[in-house]
């Protein structure tokens, strides 16, 4: 089981007990190192397959580990999406808990929050309608309540796409709207299921006894709400292993921080950290860009870059391409595309990869022109696609009834059996001519064809029903076929892949870093963001600018920043000194209980009415459920509710902005008369503190804000 594995991977693999961090670069074989740990912990008897739970962040990530784990002898191991195990309990759980069946859950949320729009008479168009769905998923993973958005959306430094107070209401709206029709969404599968742990104990104590292992991949990118859920599952054990790359952290507008990643250490003294640098994907000189890359960076994520060392053989170095503008960028990648097909570089083995969607038009027509055939990825999924959905209609059909069907009489084997159900949907021998949606159907029904060659030659006896059996497998694990064709996708939707060659495209000023990434926090993860797409690649990589968007437009653009001192003749800006870190194993503290820093255990919140856990982010600023009797200064809130409205006229901001109701009932309730007891109040911020803290405390203690009682 250990046969392969370097030095470092060996060390994963046989550190089986308590809690490890694994901090693996690129391409050094990260999911090889924890399913063969997996594996070894099953086969050396030491794991029970059925008390192991590895979660990832795709579907099609936890297949390939499910079906590695099968490879390697570890059949029962629970492989999931932190989604998919939560649902799984949830749904199992909920007639437990809540009683009755679960709440239909809502495909796309976005209809809902037009809905929700329309009852407010707020009109959204297409862009805002996304970017505010958008909104109330981050707010929902990192567990910000509607009344709270404003100062969350604020301190996060979000580019909100309306005012936040709206987008607050909006959210509330929406809220209101799911309770009224009964169905939940996405977010709040991993919220009610964090609510039934937390709340029944005796419901998470047999999670517990289920699980005793977690195997956590991707750990940088892991919302607060996961990690809240993770915590949950662990209970009061260690037996936890996380995988991650705080260098690849590229999805923090969703909610993800690499924090959790970075302080592992921090809540686990203990922990045995192993750093895989041996990078098994990418030639020397790929390798040397993305560590050059990573050597100009700044911010916490750049204090823990791994420096990676390829392990492959020298290959050409990266080129760079300066262009006149958009079209003939696009013409020019199509063409060098066109001439490493005909030279025998198969076309599914290389990408094209942008910052924004709305680049790919002009690939795709200059592809298409080149006669180079594509594939759209990171847009609707493969076997949700509708031709796809009616492709194994018509093959179920026919494996079925085939007996009957005229167009399977000439069809002598399984790849021409396929061919002639699949002539009936559309698919030709030839693909259609231009680009767009006819040509993206072509392709994908030709990935079927493809599919049925590679069954027919791994088993030569299989049969039409053998290969519909092989799709509603993919489809379970959503396992898509390769489709033959140059990949067109986004840096985001790259991440996780890997080509021979990448083009990497439009590598300019406004387009990467992005426009509208201002702060540090922001133009740093536009720099991962394009070391992501460097280390995409395995042999070739092109990097390419244009100085216009149009034909005949003016040349103002400039390649970016991240270029300077990495392309020829440029000098590099100010960054980080020194290498980054290298391979090895940094064991945890081994010294007595007594000196050995304890890790910090949450305590639920509980109402210090009745005793019951607080789920609900308002009751938990009350301390208290909002069914309890109050014990509040009626006449004290009222005259907080009217100094609230003078400052947040005053400010030019919405009265909740100032501080929500639910705060002020909280001070009501407890009547400070120090800032200490000021500060324990949820709601109330250093921020706050210091600017209402000293009028706030005057009106508790019966005074005019700003009144000086006499006192020294």
């Amino acid at each position: 089981m250990l046969e392969g594995l370097d030095p470092e991977q060996r060390e994963v693999a046989t550190a089986l007990h308590g809690p490890v961090c694994v901090l693996a670069g690129a391409g050094t074989g990260k999911t090889r190192a924890i399913t063969h740990r997996i594996a070894y912990g099953v086969r050396a008897g030491i794991l029970q397959p059925s008390s192991v739970l590895a979660v990832t962040f795709t579907n099609r990530a936890a297949g390939e580990m499910r079906g590695r784990l099968r490879q390697l002898g570890a059949q029962g191991v629970q492989a999931r999406t932190f989604h998919s195990a939560a649902l799984r309990q949830l749904q199992y759980f909920w007639p437990k808990a809540i009683g009755g069946s679960l709440p239909r859950i809502i495909d796309r949320k976005i209809q809902l929050v037009a809905d929700a729009a329309a009852a407010l008479g707020t009109r959204l168009d297409r862009n805002e309608l996304r970017d505010v769905t958008a909104e109330i998923e981050w707010s929902k993973v990192t567990q910000t309540v509607p009344a709270d958005y404003p100062y969350a959306a604020a301190k996060a430094g979000r580019e909100t796409p309306r005012d936040p107070a709206e987008i607050a209401h909006l959210y509330a709206a929406y809220e209101d709207l799911k309770r009224d029709r009964a169905v939940i969404d996405f977010e709040d599968v991993l919220l009610l299921t964090v609510a039934i742990l937390q709340d029944r104990h005796d419901i998470a104590e047999q999670v517990r006894a289920q699980y005793q292992h977690f195997v956590v991949d991707e750990y940088q990118d892991v919302s607060p709400l996961q990690q809240r859920l993770l915590d949950l599952w662990l209970g009061d054990r260690d037996n936890l292993c996380v995988v991650g790359d705080a260098s690849q952290t590229i999805y923090s507008f969703t909610g993800a921080t690499p924090d959790h990643l970075l302080d592992f250490r921090v809540r686990h003294p203990a922990a045995t950290v192993v750093k895989l640098v041996r990078d098994y994907r990418s030639t020397p000189q790929v390798v040397h860009l993305a560590n050059a890359l990573l050597s100009q960076a700044r911010g916490r994520a750049a204090d823990h870059r791994l420096e990676l060392v390829s392990q492959r053989p020298p290959g050409p170095e990266p080129a760079y391409t300066e262009y006149t503008d958009e079209p003939a960028e696009a013409e020019g990648a199509a063409r060098r595309i066109r001439e490493l097909i005909d030279a025998g570089v198969p076309a599914a083995e290389i990408a094209v990869l942008f910052r924004t969607n709305s680049q790919s038009e002009t690939y795709e027509q200059a592809l298409a022109d080149a006669g180079v055939p594509y594939q759209l990825r990171g847009a609707e999924r493969f076997f949700d696609r509708p031709e796809i959905r009616k492709a194994r209609i018509a093959l179920r059909g026919a494996a079925r009834f085939g007996g009957n069907d005229s167009l399977l009489d000439d069809a002598v084997d399984l790849p021409s059996q396929v061919r002639a159900v699949l002539s009936g949907e559309g698919w030709t021998s030839e693909p259609p001519a231009g680009s767009g949606a006819v040509r993206e159907r072509w392709e994908s029904l030709a990935a079927l064809v493809n599919l049925a060659h590679d069954l027919a030659a791994a088993r030569p006896r299989a049969t039409l029903a053998d290969f519909v059996t092989e799709l509603e497998e993919r489809a379970n694990a959503q396992h898509a076929p390769t489709v033959q064709g140059v990949t067109l996708a986004s840096l985001h939707a790259a991440k996780g892949l890997e080509w021979d060659v990448v083009f990497l495209v439009g590598i300019a000023e406004g387009m990467l870093p992005i426009t509208y990434a201002r702060t540090d926090e922001q133009i740093e993860e536009e720099r991962r963001l394009l070391y992501v797409g460097v280390t995409r690649a395995r042999e070739r990589l092109h990097l390419s600018w244009a100085l216009s968007r149009s034909p005949g437009g003016r040349p103002n653009r400039r390649p970016s920043r991240f270029l300077d001192g990495l392309r020829p003749g440029t000098t590099p800006t100010v960054g980080r000194t020194g290498a980054g870190a290298s391979g090895g194993v940094e064991r945890g503290i081994t010294a007595s209980a007594a000196t050995t820093p304890r890790r910090i255990q949450r305590t639920p919140a509980r109402c210090r009415v009745c005793g019951r856990t607080l789920t609900d982010a308002g009751e938990m600023k009350l301390m208290r459920c909002a069914d309890c009797p109050s014990d509040m200064d009626e006449g004290l809130y009222e005259r907080l509710r009217e100094w609230r409205a003078v400052q947040a006229e005053r400010s030019g901001q919405p009265d909740f902005c100032v501080f929500t109701d639910r705060t002020l009932m909280a001070i009501a309730e407890a009547c400070p008369d120090s800032s200490a007891e000021l500060a324990r109040i949820p709601g109330v911020l250093s921020r706050k503190l210091r600017s209402y803290g000293a009028d706030v405390l005057a009106i508790c203690a019966g005074q005019e804000p700003g009144q000086d009682d006499g006192s020294d």
